[in-house]
């Protein structure tokens, strides 16, 4: 029983020792033990439902330090934001569309998306996917007219 007592103290020592010497050199490079950076989404997309032809916005704000580069992919997708004439990225990550498109045939922005958050040396956080259903109802809304009825009692 002593005998593996003290083989276990020797192992110990030696990993100490090689742990040690590791420190050491590292700290020679200058590059020291890596601190713990902060980085996490504070603001996730959520689902929403949007009214065709209206603006909508799913928001996203990543916290860190450096900032990050945020982007965004839809159906699991990157999306191309630079060229992208109906979608805008804002300053705080979050996706803009400032008119939803939304037809019998075509339904470019419906689906799910989700905000991707990069810093170079670290590393990549991805949101939640959040649903954007588009409802289709306002046209139909704006056919129908406000105006009171007319009867034959109202004078001139």
């Amino acid at each position: 029983m002593a005998e593996w007592g003290a083989r276990l103290l020797l192992s110990i020592s030696c990993i100490t020792v090689l742990s040690s010497a590791t420190v050491a050199r590292h700290a020679d490079k200058a590059s020291g033990p890596r601190q713990f950076t902060p980085f996490w989404f504070s603001v996730e997309p959520v689902d929403t439902l949007a009214v065709r032809s209206s603006p909508v916005f799913l928001n996203c704000s990543a916290h860190s330090e450096p900032p990050a580069r945020v982007e965004w992919k839809k159906d699991g997708t990157f999306l191309n934001l630079a060229s992208d004439d109906r979608r805008q990225l804002l300053p705080d990550g979050s996706l803009l569309i400032p008119s939803v498109v939304h037809s019998k045939h075509s339904k470019p922005d419906e689906g799910f998306y989700q905000c991707v958050a990069t810093i170079d040396s670290l590393g990549t956080i991805i949101s939640r996917a959040a649903r954007l259903t588009v409802a289709g109802f306002q046209s139909q809304l704006a056919s129908y007219s406000l105006k009171p009825p007319q009867t034959e009692a109202q004078v001139a």
